[in-house]
Formats: C-alpha cells, sequence, structure tokens
C-alpha cells in the first residue's frame, strides 16, 4: 500500500506545481498586456503632444516657458525604456501636470479657445487622459493579482525559485503630484 501512496502523493504534488506555475504564468502576461495598453495610449497621447503645441505656440508666442517644458517632459518620458514602468510613471505624470498648463493657457486666449483646431486637439486629449486611466487601472489590477501568487502561499515557494517577482504599479509617489497644478498667467 505504501508503494502506492508515495506515488500518488508525488503524482499531486507536482500537478499542484504545475498548477501554480501556470496561473503565475497567466498573472505575468496580464501585467505585461495591462502595460502594453498603456503604452500604446501613452504613445498616442505624446504624437498628439507636437500638434497641441503648434496650435499653442501661434496664439502664446510668449508663453515659451510651458511650450518648452511641454516639449521637454515629452522627450523624456519617449526616452526611457518601455519596461521601465516607475520611472515611465514619474515623467508621465510630469508630462500630464505640464499639459494640463498648456490647456489652461487656452483660458488667457479667446482667440485660441475658439479654433476648431484647437479645440479637437483638446477634446482629444481629454479623451485620450481617459483611456490612459482606463488602461492604468486594468494594468494595476494586473500587477495586484500577479502581486498576490508571488507573495501569497503556497504559490511563493514556486514564484521566488522561478524567478517571478512583483510587478511595479503604475502610480503617483510624490503627493505634490497629486495637488491641482497651480498655474501663473
Amino acid at each position: 500500500m505504501l508503494t502506492w501512496i508515495v506515488p500518488l502523493i508525488a503524482i499531486a504534488l507536482g500537478l499542484v506545481i504545475i498548477v501554480l506555475f501556470n496561473r503565475l504564468v497567466r498573472a505575468r502576461q496580464m501585467a505585461r498586456e495591462g502595460w502594453s495598453g498603456i503604452d500604446v495610449q501613452l504613445k498616442r497621447r505624446s504624437d498628439l503632444i507636437p500638434n497641441l503645441v503648434d496650435s499653442v505656440k501661434s496664439y502664446a508666442a510668449h508663453e515659451h516657458d510651458v511650450l518648452t517644458e511641454v516639449t521637454q517632459l515629452r522627450g523624456a518620458a519617449r526616452a526611457l525604456p518601455a519596461d521601465a514602468v516607475g520611472q515611465r510613471a514619474q515623467a508621465e505624470t510630469a508630462l500630464s501636470l505640464a499639459l494640463g498648463r498648456l490647456v489652461v493657457l487656452a483660458e488667457a486666449y479667446p482667440d485660441l479657445k475658439a479654433s476648431g483646431n484647437f479645440l479637437k486637439l483638446q477634446q482629444q486629449l481629454s479623451d485620450m487622459e481617459s483611456e490612459i486611466q482606463m488602461a492604468r487601472r486594468y494594468y494595476n489590477g494586473a500587477v495586484r493579482n500577479l502581486n498576490i501568487l508571488v507573495e501569497s502561499f503556497p504559490s511563493n515557494l514556486i514564484a521566488k525559485p522561478l524567478g517571478f517577482t512583483p510587478g511595479a504599479y503604475f502610480e503617483l509617489n510624490d503627493a505634490a503630484e497629486r495637488a491641482t497644478p497651480a498655474v501663473k498667467l
């Protein structure tokens, strides 16, 4: 009888390891898919920025500092590796704040506010920010599920030896970034 019990336990243990491993792989792939969604939305926003800057530039030439800041932050965000989640989150948050200041500038320029091109770009930017937030929530949920598997028992016994690590959330780290930006005209 003992000759049957030991192999059955070994088979059961092997099946548990396979199931847990597959759950970890699935969770990791969901997090990667989520990050890919964020990356696509950030690229779309980045592609829209030059048009927005050019539109504002023709009306607000003396607002050079804000226009330069948006352009520099866009370049800095695009220069970061796609998988540098924490650094990308910080760079994209700074870019979002600068874009907010750029859009607020339109309030000081009635001709710009009435420009059909600017209004279209502003609407596209607003829609894109909403899509980024949805992608961010999906990604953070996928990372949460991965982290739960990596850190909880018994899957942590398999995760760490097989190289599974907790994922980084796409979040704001600085409380000042959560505050409404102050715009000086």
